[in-house]
């Protein structure tokens, strides 16, 4: 997926490229990057407090469990026009900023516009890379969009194409339809089915032998059991059930997956955009469904795990009034389910002004 990856950042500039006037050249990459911001920001604050963990299996015991501190190292290039609603409170971007313009199909404008973002975060002692990467063009008639997305913490990561036909009703509602092409790891398959016995259960030491590991027996009801390469990793049956297996199945999980190839997913697309605006009252909100996806017949196809078709969808929405000068109500989400693996946030409140 990454050598896709790459393609899809340079598309733009080899595009550009082909142009055998370097001065035209320069002109067209000042073109596209004209009000853009390149931005790099270091974020960080304390994780959970520590933790004291107590055990009496050999006399009582305290054990203090210390959590590093969170932290995320953001570096971006975005051109994105702002909503009516989106007033900065920030001088800088620091790639902390989230909008559900980001996902919308359409933009502020119509014409060019893109987001290239990488973060690098610690979230309460886990680590993640997350990669937000889009191009989107709306003209009148139709709209393109790419996008890549690798959530870390969702646990999603895929790229998507899609070429649809817009079509306005009146200034504020937009409907569109198309195609779209997506790319990705294949969801829905799991290694350890194969492994899965006729009354439900795991035959969990066949596949660590098969992996590898190895077992000797003391002739006294003792076990003993040896990890691929030699090593002892367990000397009752408690240990290995509960220690060893554990980490056995997630080494296998993650590497059957990592053999499996990417999959495409081919399918057809509907979806809205509608936005109004005022200074007291305002709605943003946009939906997207894909009820129908081309079966391709391959063995990783997410149709072979789910016995047919099923639905993908993302929505997001944005509401806010000013019912008074000193109170005001808010209300903004999104939802994403993809493969049937959800991410989503919301947040909804009221301000009170005392003047």
């Amino acid at each position: 997926m990454k050598k896709f990856l790459l393609v899809f950042l340079l598309a733009p500039l080899l595009a550009f490229g082909q142009d055998s006037e370097p001065s035209k050249f320069k002109k067209e990459v000042k073109k596209v990057f004209k009000y853009s911001t390149f931005y790099g920001a270091v974020n960080g604050s304390n994780s959970v407090s520590d933790q004291e963990v107590f055990s009496v299996t050999d006399g009582l015991t305290t054990t203090n469990v210390e959590t590093p501190f969170d932290y995320s190292l953001a570096l971006g290039v975005r051109k994105i026009a702002r909503f009516g609603y989106e007033n900065r409170a920030d001088v800088f971007y620091d790639g902390s900023e989230s909008t559900i313009c980001y996902d919308a199909t359409l933009g502020k404008v119509n014409g060019f516009e893109f987001l290239f973002e990488a973060d690098w975060r610690r979230q309460q002692g886990k680590s993640f890379f997350n990669q937000h990467h889009f191009l989107r063009y709306v003209a009148d008639k139709w709209i393109v969009k790419t996008e890549y997305l690798a959530d870390g913490l969702a646990d999603i990561e895929y790229y998507e194409s899609s070429q649809r036909y817009r079509h306005q009703l009146g200034k504020k509602f937009s409907f569109n339809t198309g195609i779209v092409q997506r790319f990705s790891q294949p969801y829905g398959y799991n290694p350890l089915d194969e492994w899965m016995l006729s009354n439900g259960n795991l035959h969990y030491t066949y596949l660590a032998l098969q992996e590898g590991y190895s077992v000797q027996f003391d002739g006294m009801g003792g076990e003993t059991y040896y990890s691929p390469g030699g090593t002892l990793v367990a000397e009752n049956t408690e240990v290995w059930e509960a220690v060893v297996i554990p980490q056995v199945l997630s080494d296998y999980v993650q590497r059957k997956r990592s053999e499996a190839p990417i999959q495409w997913t081919h399918s057809f697309i509907v979806g809205f955009d509608y936005y109004h605006y005022t200074k007291d009252f305002w709605i943003h909100s946009y939906g997207n469904l894909m009820p129908y996806h081309l079966d391709l017949g391959d063995q990783y196809s997410y149709h072979s795990f789910n016995d047919g078709q099923w639905l993908d969808y993302s929505g997001g929405f944005i509401f806010g009034w000013k019912l008074t000068k000193s109170l005001g109500i808010f209300m903004e989400g999104q939802y994403n389910k993809y493969w049937n693996r959800t991410w989503h946030d919301f947040s909804v409140g009221a301000n009170f002004i005392i003047l």
